[in-house]
């Protein structure tokens, strides 16, 4: 079954003055100011579209990992999963970096790179972000 998500923004002004807010409005989770300067310059408090876009992807990073590990029969104690997002003005993102810390009981180095690099190359927030050229991850199998 489907689903569908939304968010909406409000904006007023041009882009280098103007100032918006998103609003989480499936989940109902808030309100977040949103502007040129927490894009381009320091947060101050305000998001960005590329911190969603990280928040997005380091979440559907972890339940791909996750899932694909439990199809192979292993359990999954934690994954810490971080997205980085580089964002150039003019540009546009020219980068992400996945970085992934896992517990995963009985499984080898070897195996938790390969199910690693499954998961960055199949987690739909990967594949919905295929345009951006450059996509790495870093994955450490903690003891």
């Amino acid at each position: 079954m489907a689903t569908t998500r939304t968010a909406q923004t409000h904006w007023e002004g041009n882009l280098l003055e103007g100032k918006g807010t998103v609003a989480l409005d499936s989940s109902k989770l808030g309100t977040y100011d949103v502007s040129w300067p927490s894009r381009a310059e320091e947060p101050a408090g305000r998001t960005s579209p590329e911190e969603l876009i990280a928040a997005a992807h380091s979440s559907c990073y972890s339940m791909a990992f996750s899932h694909g590990l439990a199809g192979k029969g292993f359990t999954v104690e934690s994954v810490d999963t971080r997205a980085d997002v580089t964002f150039q003005p003019g540009e546009g993102i020219t980068g992400i970096v996945l970085t992934v810390k896992a517990r995963v009981p009985g499984l080898s180095e070897e195996d938790f790179q390969a199910a690693a690099a499954d998961a960055k190359a199949n987690c739909p927030v990967s594949q919905a972000l295929a345009g951006v050229k450059n996509i790495t991850l870093q994955a450490e199998l903690l003891a």
